[in-house]
């Protein structure tokens, strides 16, 4: 299966919900390149991007996961490379 570059951003809207954002990050680890967190505190909400190689299908599940958690919104952008 072929591996494709993508960055996912994440928006967490609820500070709970960061133990099972970062549970399934850590889960996907073996794809991860980097991550940059930056806080938004005007807004109280925390701004993610995530630098992924992965297969699509992964890339995928990885993204559905995130965004089936309370407070997450999450959605991938893919390089055409």
């Amino acid at each position: 299966m072929n591996e494709r570059v993508a960055v996912i951003s994440i928006i967490v809207e609820r500070e709970d919900s960061v133990d099972a954002l970062n549970a399934l990050l850590h889960e996907y680890g073996k794809y991860i390149i980097g991550r940059l967190g930056l806080p938004y505190r005007q807004k109280n909400v925390n701004i993610i991007c995530v630098a992924i190689v992965a297969p699509t299908d992964e890339i995928n599940a990885l993204t559905g996961a995130l965004g089936r958690i309370e407070g997450i919104n999450a959605k991938a952008t893919y390089s055409n490379v």
